[in-house]
């Protein structure tokens, strides 16, 4: 039934190697099941309700992604976009969560009108090979920066921004065992590397209490739980001076899920020759509904995950290393307590290494010739030091467009190209 369902022998793949791919995606990203509500809280939404809303919408929509298109994508509530409502759009435009809400199903039902009319396709398709290698070199970088912060190698400075780190606490002396130990099983070729490795530093860290242990392991939802859901309010719509919020929701959502999509897409060798996905129209259209979902559930926009690069890099090549991530976000209602005991500081080192996979293919980069290298190296550059992946594509698509326009090559560049330069252009002014 599998076999027939997700097609495992022709993605050249087994259900054990999908499971642990799931199961390594999840664990990278669980964190989510807590920070979002850490951070919607300073918004006024309930936390109990957000814990909830949170779990079920990663759980339903990354069931369906896996289900409806047998791709190894995970979603859940994205990082960036709840932090743009909860500081951005709640405080600073003294709006309520409600309203807040209702401004992230706008802006999913848009990108759902986007996708069913193959605009979203189509402008995914319109950018060229070197920039999408560069997005996934960018992301790359991205997740490893994101790592190296959570393994406390690289902290802030007020002179300088980042600075070196600290390999004298508990902390360090995790991350350290974990990327050692990850990376030697992975030399070694041990299947499921990164998920052990996880493992491993979990332990370590329980044992010098740098992981907690929980009090209780099973938290059954009550009334609170549903707190959340449904309490969206569309009041924007009749707020010209706020459509300019929902485009910069739209436009981060938008361009976040493309740059995840093509890098991923093409690590796990799902482009074809002239790098495009087959069903792609099928994972854009479950993306878009799952920022519908999140707002209709109070759990900010939902979106699909870089993390799911982790599962990606284990050998995760169908639905199924989806569905196995669903399950766990359903279950994890229920087991919330366990879920947490895994701290941040075990999974940096996967993700350090998951960057490390994902930076391979900067070698198919034209570096010899400028007018492609260059919008590439911008990209690569400005996605983790802007810490978006949106404005780093942003970044990248302007500068191409403007030197092929100065450079009498525009029959290179297709229109729709340009016409995204000039809306990213707009919103880096507004």
């Amino acid at each position: 039934m599998l076999e027939r369902l997700f097609r495992l022998s022709e993605r050249k793949t087994d259900v054990r190697t999908e499971v642990i791919a799931g199961l390594a995606t999840f664990m990278t990203m669980a964190y989510i099941i807590f920070v979002n509500p850490l951070i919607l809280k300073d918004a006024g939404v309930p936390p109990t309700g957000a814990i909830f809303a949170t779990a079920l919408g990663a759980g339903l929509v990354t069931l369906a992604m896996g289900l409806y298109t047998n791709y190894p994508f995970a979603l859940a509530s994205g990082m960036g976009l709840n932090a743009f409502l909860t500081y951005s759009v709640v405080l600073g435009l003294n709006l309520s969560w409600q309203e807040a809400m209702g401004m992230v199903v706008i802006e999913g039902v848009i990108i759902t009108i986007f996708v069913l009319t193959r605009v979203r396709e189509l402008i995914m398709d319109a950018i060229p090979t070197s920039l999408k290698r560069a997005i996934g070199v960018g992301i790359g970088l991205f997740i490893a920066f994101i790592g190296l912060q959570g393994a406390g190698f690289v902290v802030k400075s007020p002179a300088t921004l980042v600075t070196f780190g600290t390999f004298k606490s508990a902390t360090a002396v995790v991350a350290v065992f974990g990327l050692v130990v990850t990376a030697l099983m992975m030399a070694h070729r041990v299947k499921g590397s990164i998920l052990l490795g996880i493992i491993f530093s979990t332990v370590l860290g329980i044992i010098l209490k740098v992981a907690p242990i929980p009090t209780n392991f099973i938290d059954i939802p009550s009334a609170a739980s549903f707190g959340t859901m449904f309490q969206f309010n569309l009041s924007a719509l009749a707020v010209p001076a706020l459509w300019a919020v929902i485009f910069a929701f739209l436009i981060t959502d938008f361009f976040d899920t493309m740059g995840t999509v093509v890098a991923i897409g093409g690590g796990a060798g799902f482009l074809d020759e002239k790098g495009k996905m087959p069903g792609l129209n099928r994972v854009l259209l479950v993306d878009s509904l799952a920022a519908v979902t999140g707002g209709l559930f109070g759990a900010s926009s939902i979106t699909t995950y870089v993390e799911s690069a982790a599962g990606v890099s284990e050998g995760g090549r169908t639905g199924l290393t989806s569905v196995v991530v669903a399950i766990l976000f359903l279950l994890s209602i229920f087991f919330a307590p366990v879920i947490g005991i895994v701290p941040g500081v075990a999974v940096a080192p996967a993700l350090i290494i998951v960057g490390f996979l994902m930076m391979t293919v900067v070698k198919d980069i034209p570096f010899n010739q400028f007018d492609e290298a260059l919008p590439a190296f911008l990209t690569i550059l400005t996605i983790p030091l802007t810490y978006s992946i949106a404005r780093g594509i942003g970044y990248g698509f302007i500068t191409y467009a403007l030197i092929k326009l100065f450079t009498g090559k525009t029959k290179d560049v297709h229109w729709l190209l340009y016409v995204v330069a000039v809306l990213f252009a707009a919103s880096f002014l507004l």
